[in-house]
């Protein structure tokens, strides 16, 4: 194996074999899927307390134009189907990259500080999505990929009790509220929001900084650290779709139920790559529709099982696992729209046995974001 092929590691990556991580390569980055205690007790830990994630794989850079932020928002409303005139300064908005054919090529956060807009796109896009995006920068608009800077992600009903102890002005923030400000003497973004669910945040600081700020937040005892297989397993809970696996090229954001990512505005003026495919959608939705599913049996589900309905198969699964919340087999899958009705039992095809499963409504588990 040559250099370039070694998975990176993340500035913590002593900081997890220190506590008990088991490592793993994902998507280039060693990462711990979990620690001593295992993923339910971590999943559990998060919907309980409060869950501690490393994800500094994540891409972070910022969108800045000469002739001031309206010029950014301009451009950002080219490769977007963002609304940057509502979006205000110190808030996010999730959004979603497309092709000319509507087919999601990621999705990303975008939040809008006082001079600039910051983006956090997903570690195996990254460098695509930066890519893409420098392709189509005009003059006088620059994206800065941010480099020796992490990512924690800290979530759980008491993550904003801890949070608050180590930053009082967290306090106010709900969620999609975005922040700049200052830990002794690092500079450090936060937004209210997260993967899981759950109340939190997204704290992005130097690499130099890190460690030191994880073991603040450890010292208390109600955050326990957290892998990528409680991750996976909270976000499934949650509804939430991770590229690569619920959505990718071949879906479309309202056949992905992802809708609210493109508001009125966007919807009749369009003036974003896909909107000539996307926007007659929310008139005339497409064939299929993602969905929930919630196992009748006790046997899981995994990506790539076919949905069968009266012999016929009606879609697919494209995330599965076990719920520690539900105490059942969980999944995301897409179905044929006419299909798409919870309660209804169709049978996830698994290597040729048919296993029960009912569509529920997206979240499995509620999410308790904290709201004004």
């Amino acid at each position: 194996m040559t250099a370039s092929l070694q998975p990176s590691r993340t500035a913590l990556h002593d900081w997890h074999q220190k506590h008990g991580g088991r490592l793993v390569d994902f998507a280039g980055w060693m990462l711990p899927v979990q620690y001593k205690d295992g993923i339910k007790a971590e999943h559990l830990a998060t919907r309980q307390s409060a869950g501690l994630f490393d994800i500094s794989h994540m891409g972070q850079a910022i969108i800045r134009a000469g002739a001031g932020i309206d010029a950014a928002a301009t451009f950002l409303e080219t490769i977007l189907p963002l609304d940057t005139g509502t979006l205000a300064s110190g808030r996010t908005r999730y959004s979603v990259i497309l092709d000319e054919k509507g087919g999601i090529l990621d999705d990303l956060m975008v939040s809008r500080a006082e001079d600039h807009f910051f983006l956090v796109v997903n570690a195996a896009r990254a460098e695509h999505d930066l890519t893409w995006i420098r392709e189509r920068l005009p003059a006088g608009v620059t994206l800065e990929p941010l480099k020796a800077r992490s990512m924690l992600a800290l979530q759980g009903p008491e993550a904003g009790d801890v949070m608050a102890r180590l930053i009082p002005e967290t306090d106010g923030m709900i969620f999609m509220d975005f922040m700049q400000t200052d830990w002794q003497g690092h500079a450090l973004t936060l937004c209210r929001s997260g993967y899981t669910g759950e109340d939190g945040f997204e704290i992005g600081l130097p690499d130099a900084a890190v460690e030191a700020f994880a073991d603040m937040l450890m010292a208390d005892e109600r955050v326990a650290a957290a892998g990528l297989g409680a991750r996976d397993s909270l976000r499934l809970e949650a509804g939430l779709p991770l590229w690569g696996h619920d959505i990718d090229e071949t879906t479309t954001p309202v056949a992905a139920d992802l809708g609210f990512a493109i508001n009125k505005r966007r919807r009749q003026e369009g003036g974003y790559p896909g909107a000539g495919v996307v926007n007659p959608e929310f008139d005339t939705p497409p064939g299929r529709k993602r969905v929930g599913l919630i196992g009748e049996t006790r046997q899981p589900v995994r990506e790539g099982a076919p949905l069968i309905h009266d012999g016929r198969k009606v879609g697919t699964v494209t995330s599965g696992g076990f719920s520690p919340s539900l105490e059942v087999p969980v999944a995301m899958g897409y179905v044929e729209r006419e299909m798409a009705i919870p309660g209804t039992i169709i049978n996830a095809d698994v290597r040729g046995r048919m296993v029960p499963m009912r569509l529920a409504d997206l979240p499995l588990v509620p999410h308790r974001y904290k709201r004004r």
